[in-house]
């Protein structure tokens, strides 16, 4: 299996775990969601609760991260087949746009952490 072949297939394999984890963290953040709001819970409790919780931190980074990862396939293949835009720039625009996106999250679940 060539070079080129092997980046495909590993952009390919991160693109599925990636989602796999975005659906475990969406079905989680769902639930949780719903928990909140069926316990009558303001936002303000909810934010003490999120407040200084490392395991709350960890899953929205990863959640951040695998959006990020995600996203940034996915736009990449849309980018290759639609527009004809291939090669190390366009990689490396899709690259920045889904590391802006995980920063993004994560400064986000910082906040929540912090708050």
């Amino acid at each position: 299996m060539g070079r080129r072949m092997r980046g495909q297939v590993l952009l390919w394999s991160l693109q599925r775990i990636s989602a796999a984890v975005l659906a475990l963290c969406v079905i989680v953040h769902l639930a949780t969601i719903l928990w909140a709001v069926r316990g009558g819970l303001s936002a303000a409790e909810i934010l003490g609760r999120t407040r200084g919780s490392e395991a709350w931190l960890a899953f929205y980074a990863l959640f951040a991260l695998a959006a990020g990862l995600h996203a940034a396939i996915g736009l990449r293949a849309i980018a290759a087949e639609w527009l004809g835009w291939r090669g190390r720039g366009a990689d490396a625009l899709w690259l920045a746009a889904g590391l802006a996106t995980a920063v993004f999250g994560i400064r986000a679940a910082v906040g929540l952490y912090a708050a």
